[in-house]
């Protein structure tokens, strides 16, 4: 075991107690928000991720979060930050199209990076207008001016940036002069979902890529304490989602739902927008409202309650929901993965938020927490007021509750 994470789960079983020093009460705590993309509650263990367990058990676990829908990245993540359903903040899907800004993907730097497409304010805004600093190591949304600010530092998100890499970066923000140190950090870490996109969440892939999170986790906790900041830390570690296994052979074609001069498939995956083509609207409802043999369609205004979902212009005026283990794909990607992928087993997520599969993760330790708290499920919105109140400032209008989170707290009302 390496020996940063050896003083790391020394420091955790001593509750800071005596491994670290005590905080500087003059100086409010730092706020640092770690997201592990797509790591479930289930796989936070003592023998896969031993760094990240000892944290959870020390400190605020969660038996999960709910993901607000659809349960995808960039909805998801903007959620917790923003407090919004994306059905409010405007980030509906990783896939969508607005009728003045055109078409949004993730892939496209000049749609990620125009602020139009981000509603709300987001954390790091707040942070920054309260004449504080914000920076951020990647997170949906931070790349773009939002309501005219950015972050102090913020960097451009590259898939191949290894987790200690980020890890150091946080730390060379965090270690600035006091008069420079932001109050408020990001940590996005892809690995996990990548790895589990490709080869399935319960791969050895998928294992290594936890692996690599849990010792970057253990790094960050070595360095915080070695710096004597980690007394001074309030640390949150989420996730945006869960995974579901998807077998070989269980992905159709978005065409096979509807034909393309029919509806267009505005998204695909495992929540599938569809807008009708000029006067086929009853041609494209025929096809495709109503329970099918892997997935089940609705109307925009007839989608379950419970999602909150449907109301916003950017969702299209059909939305299929996929079972869980299926995907649809565009023509283009279903040929592509009958051609190089056949017969291996895949991971999505983007199904109802409800599933177990789906669940989220939420650890939280330092300062500002009690220890040892176990908290039931409850919605990721609800992460946005806990933030805010870390940092001591106004929450903007949202859809969170803080109440859940309030027995985790030591200073609660």
């Amino acid at each position: 075991m390496p020996t940063h994470r050896i003083v790391a789960l020394a420091c955790l079983l001593f509750a800071f107690a005596g491994c670290a020093t005590r905080p500087d009460t003059t100086t409010p705590p730092t706020l640092l928000l770690v997201s592990v993309d797509g790591l479930r509650p289930a796989d936070i263990t003592a023998e896969r991720m031993p760094a990240l367990n000892a944290l959870g058990d020390a400190g605020v676990r969660a038996e999960g979060m709910r993901p607000s829908y659809p349960s995808l990245t960039f909805p998801n993540h903007y959620a917790m930050v923003t407090g919004l359903r994306p059905d409010r903040h405007g980030i509906v899907h990783n896939s969508m199209s607005d009728r003045m800004l055109g078409k949004f993907r993730t892939s496209d730097r000049g749609a990620v990076e125009n602020g139009a497409w981000w509603g709300a304010r987001p954390v790091w805004v707040s942070v920054e207008k309260a004449g504080l600093r914000a920076a951020t190591m990647f997170w949906p949304g931070s790349e773009a001016e939002i309501d005219g600010v950015r972050p102090w530092q913020w960097r451009t998100y590259r898939d191949a940036t290894r987790a200690a890499g980020s890890v150091t970066q946080v730390m060379q923000w965090l270690n600035a002069a006091a008069r420079e140190r932001p109050r408020f950090v990001t940590m996005y870490l892809d690995q996990v979902d990548e790895a589990s996109h490709a080869h399935g969440p319960d791969s050895h892939e998928a294992d290594a890529a936890r692996r690599e999170v849990d010792d970057a986790i253990a790094m960050l906790l070595h360095e915080l304490q070695r710096s004597g900041r980690l007394p001074g830390t309030n640390l949150v570690v989420v996730s945006d989602h869960g995974f579901a296994t998807v077998p070989a052979g269980n992905t159709i074609r978005t065409t096979d739902m509807a034909p393309a001069d029919v509806a267009e498939a505005v998204s695909d995956g495992q929540a599938i927008g569809f807008a009708p083509r000029p006067g086929k609207t009853a041609e494209a409802e025929r096809a495709l409202l109503g329970r099918h043999a892997q997935y089940e369609c609705w109307r925009n205004t007839e989608l379950p309650a419970r999602w909150d979902y449907g109301t916003h212009p950017r969702v299209p005026a059909i939305v299929c929901q996929m079972d869980p283990g299926w995907d649809a794909l565009w023509p283009g990607k279903y040929d592509w993965r009958q051609q190089h992928e056949a017969g291996i087993e895949h991971g999505s997520h983007g199904y109802d938020p409800d599933l177990p599969q789906m669940r989220a993760s939420f650890i939280a330790s330092g300062p500002a927490f009690r220890e040892q708290v176990k908290l039931p499920v409850f919605d990721n919105v609800d992460v946005y007021p806990l933030l805010m109140r870390l940092l001591r400032l106004p929450a903007e209008p949202n859809d969170g509750d803080i109440a859940p989170l309030l027995p985790a707290l030591k200073d609660r009302p």
